[in-house]
């Protein structure tokens, strides 16, 4: 880890070769100011499209930018955490290939991890910029359910677009559906998590592959058992050692 960088930008990419160059240079334009050493760890989930091929193009380019790819489609959970493993970086930055998640906001993100231990986007004031209807409405249910079923008030779960110090997944264990609960996750952990407001572009390029069922009903059972481990998972620190 001596050479690792500050930054670790974590993206999951299925069938996204019409946004892939734009997003990586709007990642340029709005990290390298910052002047951190960061990286680009971008996981294809085996796509059907050029994805792959102009993943390896961008990647012979910079060799910021690090890809790997599944041997077969697993799901946008898997292909954040196979990314989040692969990463090196002291920060982690997740975030959506569509360029609806506007990487212009990093700069907010960092100085919120200077106070919290996890830093998640919420697009609650922005949604009718960049979404339709049954995106937002869909959205607003399933943010409605997960809340009162987990006992939590994050304003808005299903946003993916989130900063988090690498200690924070050091004791997680993968499963299916992961990514929608993190901000829970972590605080069963004992870190601290906190809110910004995020710009919520519309979709660059392409079509959501996401919709009502992914947003609520597929994630019910993963609810549930976020909601057993919240409530039986302990928590211990040790304070000194002899021998």
């Amino acid at each position: 880890m001596g050479d690792a960088p500050e930054l670790s930008l974590v993206i999951p990419c299925y069938n996204e070769q019409d946004n892939l160059r734009a997003l990586i240079k709007a990642i340029h334009e709005a990290v390298d100011p910052l002047h951190l050493p960061y990286e680009v760890v971008i996981t294809d989930d085996c796509s059907r499209d050029k994805s792959w091929e102009i993943l390896k193009e961008l990647a012979a380019a910079d060799p910021r930018i690090r890809g790997q790819r599944f041997a077969f489609n697993c799901g946008e959970s898997a292909a954040s955490w196979a990314g989040l493993k692969a990463a090196r970086g002291r920060y982690l930055v997740t975030l959506d290939a569509d360029l609806q998640n506007d990487p212009k906001d990093l700069p907010k993100f960092l100085e919120a991890l200077k106070q919290f231990d996890c830093v998640c986007g919420t697009r609650v004031k922005a949604r009718g910029e960049g979404d339709n209807f049954i995106r937002v409405a869909s959205s607003r249910i399933a943010n409605w359910v997960r809340n009162k079923l987990s006992g939590e008030q994050i304003a808005d779960a299903g946003c993916t677009y989130r900063a988090f110090k690498r200690e924070c997944i050091g004791n997680l264990k993968f499963f299916k559906g992961m990514h929608r609960f993190l901000p829970t996750l972590f605080k069963i952990e004992g870190h601290t998590v906190t809110e910004i407001e995020v710009t919520n572009n519309p979709r660059f390029a392409g079509q959501s592959h996401y919709g009502v069922w992914n947003r609520l009903f597929a994630s019910f059972y993963d609810l549930l058992a976020v909601r057993w481990m919240k409530k039986r998972m302990f928590q211990y620190r040790i304070v000194d050692k002899i021998n």
